[in-house]
């Protein structure tokens, strides 16, 4: 693959790439929606990955191409990045790694880059390919201009730069792009960022099916209307209980400030949400603002216009997934005999939340997970921002052969669509490795 990138590099440009840059997608076993709430969830990197191969300039250019002709050719210069929020398209997202460089560092005159890009992650599919270009970009621009910074700092720095198009991610896909290590899943926490090494059992092989769906976060407002009805529950949340509610921007902080347990704020939601979609007039009416202040203060840009919310729902949603993640890392700690057994129970139940209390499945999802179910997978769910895009599931690594072939019959040779791409669809994974920059020898 990296001699027919270098080829493609050649024959585009007229001279060779000096380095190559790899970033991995990745799939959540385990803790979804709750990253930008605080909370840890686990995820592994995946063999799928973006690669680039880069050359640096003298002139001040940035020119970007694409191994696929879908995606077009695309140059700036590096002095005037201008990233477009309302089309999402391919480069915007390298530019957000490049621009998060570029001012952490305050770089003034940065350096012209050439650049081919390769990618093996299906697109909009939930596995992080926009994260994994945007991490791929940020090391990219690092190196090029001859600058260090730890893995740490570099998700830290990946992670708000995604901002830049218009997603308001919590910084989950950032982190193991960076932090994955080959043969380990692992806990990501936030604030500090740091991660943890969690040992999958052995008998059971983790496959990711793709709904063929396409889900892209920052072209729908799905994503940042989730994310804006977990920060209205942490207000409320906060008022009720007399804390600062204006300070109260995550689900956690209200948690960390109350100093309660998660099964204790659950009682708490029960307590004070109804399940009834809050209108924005109770909000303010329960917050004391005008509807001016609710829309400049706390929505934003592209949540102005929704007239309901669901508080209740994805506040309970948050808390008992974050119950979850830690009773999954608990069970693959202890290493207990029925491991298998019960990290699949956590799975279901991940799924079912993430349908009823998150809505953020849709009917192909739901299809696939039943098949995986039906065919002996011990716990299934979606995986990534949901609406589309992929599911994980856990399957006894002896079925694996019989499970894949009868995913393959019954949910892909049926569907016109499918076919076409069912080759890049259903796959087995192990935990790979993360972001990695090599030269040629």
């Amino acid at each position: 693959r990296l001699q027919k990138l270098k080829e493609m590099f050649i024959s585009k440009f007229g001279s060779a790439p000096k380095f190559y840059v790899r970033a991995p997608g990745r799939v959540n076993l385990i803790g979804e929606h709750i990253d930008y709430c605080g909370y840890a969830v686990l995820p592994m990197a995946i063999e799928q990955d973006i690669l680039i191969a880069v050359e640096p300039v003298e002139t001040q250019v940035v020119q970007l191409a694409n191994t696929n002709s879908l995606y077009l050719d695309f140059s700036s210069s590096v002095n005037n990045i201008q990233i477009n929020k309302t089309k999402p398209q391919w480069h915007n997202y390298f530019l957000c790694g490049l621009k998060g460089i570029q001012e952490h560092f305050g770089l003034n005159n940065p350096t012209g880059m050439n650049c081919l890009l390769d990618g093996t992650i299906p697109p909009s599919s939930g596995l992080s390919s926009s994260s994994a270009l945007v991490c791929c970009a940020g090391l990219v621009t690092l190196r090029a201009n001859g600058k260090t910074l730890s893995k740490v700092e570099l998700a830290e720095i990946c992670t708000k730069s995604e901002r830049y198009v218009g997603t308001e991610g919590g910084g989950m896909d950032q982190s193991i792009s960076f932090l994955a290590e080959e043969g380990t899943a692992k806990l990501i926490e936030f604030s500090p960022l740091r991660a943890t090494d969690v040992r999958l059992p052995s008998g059971a092989a983790f496959v990711i099916a793709n709904s063929c769906v396409e889900m892209n976060k920052a072209a729908t407002s799905h994503y940042n209307i989730r994310v804006m009805e977990c920060r209205l529950a942490a207000k409320l949340l906060s008022k009720s209980k007399g804390l600062d509610w204006k300070k109260m921007l995550r689900l956690c902080d209200v948690q960390i400030k109350l100093g309660v347990s998660l099964e204790e704020m659950l009682t708490i939601v029960e307590e004070v949400l109804h399940p009834e979609p809050y209108s924005t007039e109770e909000i303010c009416k329960c917050l004391g603002i005008s509807l001016e202040e609710l829309r400049s203060q706390i929505l934003s840009p592209n949540t102005q216009d929704v007239s309901t919310f669901k508080l209740y729902q994805r506040a309970k949603h948050v808390y008992s997934e974050a119950a979850r993640v830690l009773e999954f890392k608990k069970i693959c700690d202890n290493a207990p005999a029925n491991a298998i057994q019960l990290l699949g129970e956590l799975m279901n139940q991940s799924y079912i939340s993430c349908r009823e209390m998150y809505e953020c499945s849709c009917p192909e999802l739901d299809r696939l997970v039943h098949i995986c179910l039906q065919f002996g997978a011990i716990g299934s769910r979606l995986t990534g921002a949901g609406w589309g895009g992929c599911t994980v599931s856990m399957v006894p690594t002896d079925k694996l052969d019989t499970f894949l072939k009868n995913v393959k019959k019954t949910y892909y040779q049926t569907d016109v669509q499918g076919l076409a791409v069912e080759n890049n669809s259903l796959f087995a994974t192990k935990p790979g490795r993360g972001a990695l920059v090599f030269v040629e020898a």
